[in-house]
């Protein structure tokens, strides 16, 4: 048996030892009850009946106590509480009855709120009482009057009449109720004795019931001054509704606040302004004509925003930003000091600046410099339905800056304005907001707009249709001003021109004999030039040629015919002569037509005169693009024309390449349009499509920039606020994940951005894809408000003093279209003749302004640069840019193009670069535009159709120097370009031409270079202390060969071995020359490829590579930190005599050296 352990079951072991075998056990009688257990076996000694004890009776006496759960006493523990508080209620109302005041005393009181004004006080009624409700949840309005009883004075102030005023005290007895319920089921439970006094006495909390709610209805009651009672929703009350409320007093004229008063939005002005003030995000959804873009920073104003801070409004168009600057202020009557406006290169902010509109681009800058926007209180993103890009990244940003202010104490409100907004994107994008925003929706137009929809609809002839349409509408309907959307520039001027030409009375009757003459002559042409169909015998079709097709070439060619004079083609005869009856109507027509163009290029005071009133007796018609769309109201539009075309700019995701492309606009916009009707009257927009085109190919909404463009930039200025991990930033709309890896490809090219890991775990090079780190370069090239390549461009330009030029260069490719060409859209030979000279003139200015040989060779960007120049030194006047084709408001962008931050600035007296400068702005160019260049094909690949054709890096297509370009003609072997477009092949503009030598010095990174020359052997360059050689490469994926050319040493052992060779030969330290001739072994022995044998040759080339020293700079640096450095390894190359020597001038260099 094993040892028992310790303690084992020493009880039992305890008893067998105190009961001894010798001593006798007493075994207890055991008497059977036969009443109780009835028959069984009496030998069977496990059937006994056991004898009750005693003990156990008194046992079954004593009742159970079933303790208290804490919630159950917590419960009864409030319902005491409630009860004292009731009571300490009742002696406080008590107490104030006492000293109450009286009726008379009440209306000797007067309320704060018109202290200081001068206002008739209105008199008491007794029989009315007005309730508080809440303006923002008007769902419940009528329940909440319903049900709420109004409460009135008695003959004495004391007595108060609560019985009918629904508050929270009604709620108690249900709470109390379900208590006791609780506490009749546990009926057997002891508790102390106060908890049995609030079982026990229901009576006594019954008759105190009364004088509990008249106490707590007299708290929650505002006695006013007039006499009136205030019913008010019991909330917590913050911090921010402690403050009093703010007014500003505005000055506006009786005609202004007429006006306001006829805007939708004014009325929902104390729902708005509520709204903003208990929430910080706020969403406001108003179509246009609602006035929410000017009324809203005034109702801020108003309510004391701009004394906390600026109150800033962005714009996606800079026009807008300056036009309602203008308009608010106007409408406020304020100086342009205090409503003031800042977009790129232009503004009028002071300091007494108090509504800020500004361009989008323009606060992403300012967040760049101050991340919480601490100048500001109230933050307005204005037509956020555009969904341009600066828009999306500023959202993404505030929603993030408004909780940081929140949580300083300095809150920062942000107010998302649209007329057609995606709210989906917005409140139903956790990521963007934590907390959904609130939603208001202000009423649409002043007045109905009836929209007619075409019976076809005209592909191709959009043009001719808008025309045929404003001539019907100005001779067949009432009084009224016509707005009509283009897609371009060129489609407004032509248009302009037709319609001018075609509403001058007695020009209009000679127009129209003309028209029949030409009609009938050409008619007889086409006549005899017709060719009858040819008939083939060997695919002879049973069937008759159909009579359908000949009507539709005798269609085609009348509408050839009446295009150039707008008629109508439609095929409805009915139509057709409704509009030959206004046309002919028209003879006696003298009322005008004032039509004026509108689009972004257009100066400031061009784009002024839509808004003044039109000559008398003439009617306004306003040709635009879609700038006219949104936040610009032309007064006095009662008619709308819209061709529901739209130009827009198309980006390839991987190469770059864009086009301009004619599409469909979106329902949103064409809702957009249609709504600019209507301001002043009942209005009517003519769609000049059908409904069931709207219906089927109308995109909802267009679709926003941020996936329709590069984001490089964007990618930029995000990495400069930290914002390393750009995937995870919360965008509106994210662009796609391949954009965003071709822009951080782009940076990390340009230096920008450090290079992504490209070894290691998977998870690693997961992590690592879209998050590179910014570089220092990379952070200055942050500052420029232009694009990388550009920013890329002015950190270089300090070198040989060429930073003048870059920044006028930059300056004018980031504004677009300097010349004026002016070209119209047309085929009438007089329009063909203007367009041919203008085309001309615009030639032989950029043929003057390139030069020849080296400036040549710039390309392009000499022509900006001389423009800029000629019109600086010519005074800047609209005269001297009208006569030599440039466009006035584009060169006065560049000549104020400013950024006082980096100290950058269009010089005014700069003179022509030198020969130098010259070849330096070329290899400037090519440090930014690096994947931009473009070879010629071998004249061996070229045929007639691929004559003068390039092979661009990245693209598969072939592609072709613009005609424009002055090195159309020259066409240089190397180029690079600006940008490429598709117009039905694919151009390059913006040309310059470089050396291909150039590629494996700039761009290192593209080139795959060979290993060291022979021939030409290695030298070192003095000039950098550096070891050159001549090494072959070959450019790009295509791998284009490029001859050989001089380059550092690639960085390898190699190079410390003919670093130390150019050492021993006195080459790097002169001092050491004197030492050459007594070396024991020739300096070129250290790159033999028995250099090993030689011990002093492995000593000295080890020092090299531990203090990484393989050019005269490092040499200098090791120097500093050590003065012996080297002087025992290079003493092993001398005899002993030497030494000292050495050592006396130890290190062999001097200050001036350094």
């Amino acid at each position: 048996m094993g040892k028992v352990k310790r303690k084992f079951n020493w009880k039992a072991r305890r008893v067998a030892a105190e009961n001894t075998p010798n001593e006798p056990v007493d075994v207890p009688e055991v008497e059977l009850d036969q009443t109780l257990h009835g028959t069984f076996d009496t030998s069977n000694a496990l059937v006994l009946p056991a004898k009750k004890d005693k003990s156990e009776k008194k046992f079954d006496e004593i009742k159970k106590v079933r303790k208290l759960s804490k919630k159950k006493r917590k419960q009864l523990e409030k319902v005491i509480e409630h009860r004292k508080k009731k009571e300490k209620r009742a002696e406080l109302l008590a107490a104030l009855q006492e000293v109450q005041a009286s009726k008379d005393e009440m209306l000797m009181f007067q309320s704060t709120a018109k202290i200081g004004q001068h206002v008739k006080a209105p008199k008491r009624q007794l029989e009315t009482c007005d309730l508080k409700i809440s303006s923002i949840s008007g769902s419940n309005k009528k329940k909440r009057t319903e049900d709420d009883s109004v409460c009135r004075y008695g003959s004495d102030s004391s007595d108060i009449n609560t019985s009918d005023m629904s508050t929270d005290d009604e709620e108690t007895p249900d709470k109390e109720e379900v208590i006791i319920k609780e506490k009749e089921n546990a009926k057997q439970v002891e508790v102390d004795d106060n908890v049995k006094d609030a079982e026990s006495d229901k009576s006594e909390l019954k008759k105190q019931e009364s004088v509990v709610k008249d106490c707590e209805n007299t708290e929650k009651k505002d006695f006013l001054s007039d006499g009136k009672v205030k019913v008010k929703n019991i909330v917590e009350i913050s911090e921010e509704d402690r403050k009093p409320a703010v007014f500003v007093p505005v000055n506006r004229s009786s005609e202004i606040q007429e006006a306001r008063l006829g805007l939708p939005i004014l009325a929902e002005e104390q729902i708005i302004m509520e709204t903003v003030r208990h929430n910080s995000v706020v969403i406001i959804c108003g179509e246009t004509g609602s006035g929410k873009t000017t009324q809203v920073p005034q109702f801020l104003y108003e309510a004391g925003y701009a004394q906390n801070g600026l109150i800033a409004v962005t714009e996606p168009r800079r026009v807008a930003a300056i036009s309602m600057s203008k308009r608010v202020a106007h409408e406020m009557n304020l100086s342009t000091s205090e409503v003031s406006y800042q977009i790129r290169y232009e503004g009028n902010v002071s300091k007494e600046t108090q509504i800020k509109f500004m361009t989008d681009g323009v606060l992403l800058k300012e967040i760049q410099k101050d991340f919480l926007l601490s100048s500001y209180s109230v933050v307005i993103i204005d037509e956020a339905h555009e969904r341009s890009v600066y828009t999306d990244i500023l959202i993404g940003l505030l929603s993030r800056i408004v909780p940081l202010r929140k949580k300083r104490a300095k809150p920062l409100k942000l107010i998302i304005m649209s007329a057609t907004l995606r709210v989906e994107d917005f409140t139903e994008n956790g990521k963007l907001f934590k907390v959904k925003p609130p939603v208001l929706k202000v009423d649409s137009r002043q007045y109905p707009v009836t929209v007619h929809f075409n019976k076809r609809t005209p592909m191709d002839d959009y043009m001719n249709e808008a025309y045929q349409k404003i001539l019907k509408i100005h001779r067949t309907l009432p009084a009224g001003s016509i707005l009509v959307f283009v897609t371009g520039q060129n489609e407004v001027n032509a248009l302009c021109r037709k319609l001018k030409e075609a509403t001058r009375p007695k020009q209009f009757k000679a127009h129209l004999q003309d028209e029949d003459a030409e009609d009938d002559e050409q008619e007889a042409k086409d006549f005899k030039k017709r060719k009858l169909p040819k008939i083939q015998l060997d695919s002879y079709s049973v069937d008759p040629y159909e009579e359908e097709e000949i009507d539709e070439v005798n269609d085609d060619l009348l509408e050839d015919i009446q295009s150039d004079f707008g008629l109508q083609t439609e095929v409805d005869s009915s139509e057709d002569e409704m509009d030959k009856s206004a046309i002919m109507s028209s003879e006696n027509d003298d009322v005008p037509l004032h039509v004026l163009p509108l689009y972004s290029l257009l100066s400031p005071e061009k784009q002024a005169r839509v808004f003044q009133p039109p000559p008398e007796g003439t009617r306004l018609c306003v040709v635009s693009t879609n700038v006219s769309e949104t936040s610009l109201t032309i007064p006095g539009i009662k008619y709308v024309v819209d061709t529901g075309k739209v130009k827009r700019r198309y980006y390839d995701k991987v190469t770059g390449v864009s086009a301009f492309r004619i599409t469909w606009t979106s329902k949103a916009s064409a809702n957009q349009r249609a709504g600019r009707a209507g301001r002043t009257e009942a209005g009517h927009c003519y769609r000049l499509y059908s409904s069931a085109v709207f219906a089927n190919d109308f995109d909802k909404f267009s679709p926003p920039e941020i996936t329709r463009r590069p984001v490089d930039d964007l990618i930029l200025q995000m990495k400069d606020m930290n914002i390393d991990k750009v995937v995870n930033f919360p965008f509106p709309t994210p662009p796609e994940i391949e954009t965003m890896k071709a822009a951080e490809k782009l940076l990390v090219s340009l230096g920008a951005l450090e290079p992504p890991l490209k070894t290691g775990r998977f998870r690693d090079l997961k992590k690592a894809e879209c998050s590179s780190h910014i570089t220092p370069l990379g952070k200055a090239m942050a500052c420029f408000p232009v694009a990388p390549r550009y920013a890329k461009m002015l950190a270089l330009g300090a070198q040989e003093d060429c930073l003048q030029y870059v920044i006028a260069m930059v300056a004018a490719l980031t504004v677009h279209d300097v010349f004026d060409e002016n070209i119209n859209s047309s085929d009438s030979s007089s329009e063909k003749e203007v367009n041919r000279k203008v085309k001309a003139r615009v030639s032989h200015y950029k043929r003057l302004w390139a030069g020849q040989g080296e400036s040549l060779l710039l390309g392009d960007l000499m022509v900006l640069l001389s423009a800029v120049g000629a019109s600086e030194f010519g005074g800047l006047t609209p005269a001297f840019c009208g006569s030599h084709c440039l466009r006035y408001k584009a060169m006065i962008e560049i000549i104020n193009a400013v950024n006082p931050d980096c100290g950058i600035f269009v010089d005014p007296k700069m003179q022509p670069p030198s020969l130098i400068q010259m070849k330096i702005l070329r290899e400037i160019g090519l440090a930014g535009m690096g994947d931009h260049v473009a070879r010629r094909l071998p004249s061996d690949q070229q045929t007639l159709e691929t004559k003068g054709a390039y092979k661009a890096e990245g693209l598969e297509d072939l592609i072709y120097i613009h005609p424009e370009s002055v090195l159309f003609r020259q066409l240089p072997e190397y180029v690079i370009y600006q940008e490429v477009i598709e117009t039905g092949k694919l151009y390059m503009r913006g040309i310059t031409a470089i050396e291909p030598d150039w590629l494996p010095r700039l761009l290192p990174h593209m080139c795959v270079l060979s290993r060291p020359l022979e021939e030409p052997p290695v030298v070192y360059h003095a000039k950098t202390g550096t070891v050159h050689c001549y090494m072959t490469s070959t450019f790009g994926r295509g791998g284009w060969t490029i001859p050989a050319v001089e380059l550092e040493y690639p960085n390898n052992i190699e190079k410390y071995k003919w670093f130390a060779k150019f050492l021993l030969e006195g080459k790097v330290i002169k001092s050491l020359a004197v030492f050459v001739p007594h070396l024991l072994s020739t300096p070129s022995t250290m790159v033999k490829s028995w250099a090993k044998l030689q011990p002093r040759t492995e000593v000295l080339l080890k020092s090299l590579v531990m203090e990484d020293v393989n050019s005269k700079d490092a040499l200098l640096k090791a120097w500093d930190k050590n003065s012996q450095y080297l002087l025992s390894s290079f003493c092993e190359w001398l005899p002993n005599e030497k030494h000292i020597e050495v050592q006396k001038i130890w290190p062999p260099v001097k200050r001036k050296e350094n």
